[in-house]
């Protein structure tokens, strides 16, 4: 399940919006049925009800990890701006 995890992380990035990531996991999620159809897994299949869950704890981690990025960005910025106002009180 990594190589799809990282999959689905290379197909976003910060920098998008949400809706644009949104669409990609709804692409991501319609790629995954069309697999299960061809592989002829019925909707009372269980390996169904599975593999969504795999795909929706897959999308909410890299959700998770493009917060931390965002919030880590703001932190460095916050503290390259706190970093110059001590510079320019000290000249």
């Amino acid at each position: 399940m990594s190589e799809f995890a990282d999959l689905v992380a290379r197909a976003v990035n910060p920098s998008m919006t949400r809706e644009a990531r949104q669409a990609v996991y709804v692409v991501v999620k319609e790629a995954v049925q069309r697999l299960q159809a061809r592989d002829g897994m019925t909707a009372d299949d269980p390996r169904i009800a599975l593999q969504q869950h795999l795909v929706e704890e897959t999308i909410r981690d890299v959700e998770a990890d493009i917060a931390r990025f965002i919030s880590l960005e703001k932190l460095e910025r916050a503290h390259a701006a706190q970093v110059a106002d001590e510079a320019a009180r000290n000249r």
